[in-house]
């Protein structure tokens, strides 16, 4: 019988010394190399900014176009700034900080309207305060004013102050929650590394005058306004978010309710007087007055030839 044939296994061939050592890419060597600085040192890790100043502006449910387009129009000016839906008229004011702190805002910006005719404003630094409302008067949105100016959207502001903030306590209380509101915080995402339009704050009669005008000019200084335009009335101010104790409370406030009383009193008073002067007209008894030609056609009669006699 012939003799079986012997199995042979088969090995894998043996690695060449090129095979062994791959190649990297030059686009991997570049990316696993760090670069140095000039004495050999590592370089600085980039820090990771975080944006914490966050501001929250939305309105409460019943506000008319108007007060809604000077919203909008804040909002424009503010990148910092969050929206959110109305809030319903049975919440209350409290319920803010709970939606602040939903949206990991530290500031609020809240718009109300009382008979479709007042609108007030909240600034309020969420959740332990300080807070204030105000009046909100003269209200000139930007496509109803139609200026000239214009600036790059979400560029940085320089906010200014008048020298009257500084001289009052309240008034340097405002002055920093109008800074913190309205000036972009640094290094923001959304922000414009420039400045190319101012925003200032006027303290006069009373009251707190906002503009916005564009830096046309550097060198020397020219500005061109943009807009909103808008009145503030400082009402109170209360030591906690939207609650709290009254801080300060404006002795020369009038409330837009008394102002309407007032005007309808004083046109009652104007009507009481003219129906006076017209009753005392018609009281005056109408006197005719003597004709001197009356005595050239009298007819002398008998008795009173009786009497001359």
């Amino acid at each position: 019988m012939p003799a079986p044939e012997e199995l042979v296994i088969a090995q894998p061939p043996e690695p060449s010394a090129t095979s062994k050592k791959r190649k990297r890419p030059k686009s991997a060597e570049k990316k696993g190399k760090k670069k140095k600085g000039a004495d050999g040192s590592k370089p600085a890790k980039r820090m990771t900014w975080t944006n914490k100043q966050r501001a929250l502006v939305f309105a409460a449910r019943g506000i008319t176009f108007h007060a809604r387009h000077l919203m909008n129009d804040l909002r424009v000016l503010m990148p910092h700034s969050k929206t959110d839906s109305k809030l319903e008229r049975k919440e209350g004011l409290y319920a803010i900080n709970e939606i602040c702190e939903m949206k990991n805002c530290n500031m609020s910006m809240f718009f109300e309207m009382r008979k479709k005719l007042d609108l007030f404003m909240w600034l309020s630094m969420v959740p332990n305060g300080p807070s204030a409302r105000f009046l909100v008067q003269n209200v000139h949105t930007m496509d109803e004013l139609r200026l000239t100016g214009n600036h790059l959207k979400s560029s940085r502001p320089l906010v200014t102050f008048n020298k009257a903030f500084d001289e009052q306590p309240h008034l340097s209380l405002i002055k920093e929650l109008l800074k913190q509101m309205f000036a972009t915080p640094n290094m923001h995402p959304k922000s414009k590394p420039f400045y190319d339009h101012v925003l200032g704050f006027t303290y006069l009669d009373g009251r707190i005058w906002f503009r916005n005008f564009q830096i046309t000019d550097q060198a020397e200084g020219s500005l061109v306004e943009v807009g909103p335009r808008f009145c503030l009335w400082l009402i109170k101010i209360f030591s906690g978010s939207f609650s709290g104790n009254v801080i300060y409370d404006n002795p020369n406030y009038k409330s837009p309710n008394q102002y309407r009383t007032e005007l309808k009193i004083a046109a009652s008073h104007r009507y009481k007087a003219k129906a006076e002067k017209n009753a005392k007209k018609a009281a005056v008894e109408i006197i005719p007055k003597e004709d001197e030609l009356d005595e050239i056609f009298h007819t002398i009669t008998q008795d009173e030839l009786k009497q001359a006699g």
